[in-house]
């Protein structure tokens, strides 16, 4: 069993250790961890890394999640929108 998985944030591979949260896997994909933009365009990221912020929301195989609550699995699929 590998202790890497591999996902698509945004159309890229990202590799990450097995285990890790989507939020971590947005953060070792492009280093600002952005996983949203505010209806004004204000970039948003994960704040208090436990769901009652949502400020981490991003589409995970076609469902709206927030990233500090998801694990990442093999293959999935992650859209951010910022």
């Amino acid at each position: 069993m590998s202790s890497e998985i591999s996902l698509r944030i945004d159309g890229g591979v990202v590799r990450v250790k097995a285990g890790s949260s989507v939020a971590a896997a947005l953060r070792v994909a492009g280093g600002t961890g952005i996983a949203r933009s505010s209806v004004s365009g204000q970039a948003r990221a994960p704040f208090c890394g436990m769901g009652v912020c949502q400020e981490c929301r991003v589409q995970v195989d076609g469902r709206r999640v927030l990233a500090c609550q998801t694990v990442c699995a093999e293959g999935m699929q992650v859209e951010t929108t910022a």
